[in-house]
């Protein structure tokens, strides 16, 4: 059975905004745009094959932790990340005042 976390250090240009990215093995966004892209099944596995970007579509807190919902634009999956203190402080302000709609 794959483990269901895998850190991988990858650095990458953003596909939203051409940010160029640092990864630390924990990077699941740009901290730039806090766009993502649907490449996991599992955090690290590169196991998804749809590869359509995540824009981030909300925000909200769990215990001291700033979560951000991003919802694939090709298939419409959605995954929580946490914000890292690297992540764009007006772009995450912008996002904590959309309504937070989460899939179940």
């Amino acid at each position: 059975m794959p483990k269901k976390f895998q850190k991988r250090v990858e650095d990458f240009i953003c596909n939203h905004c051409g940010q160029e990215v640092q990864g630390t093995g924990y990077t699941n966004h740009c901290p730039a745009c806090l766009w993502s892209k649907h490449v996991d099944v599992n955090p690290g596995d590169r196991a998804a094959k749809c590869g359509g970007l995540m824009p981030p579509v909300g925000l909200f807190l769990r215990q001291s932790n700033k979560v951000i919902i991003h919802r694939c634009s090709k298939c419409s999956h959605e995954k929580l990340n946490e914000a890292v203190p690297q992540d764009n402080a007006d772009e995450l302000i912008k996002l904590s005042s959309l309504p937070v709609s989460v899939k179940k």
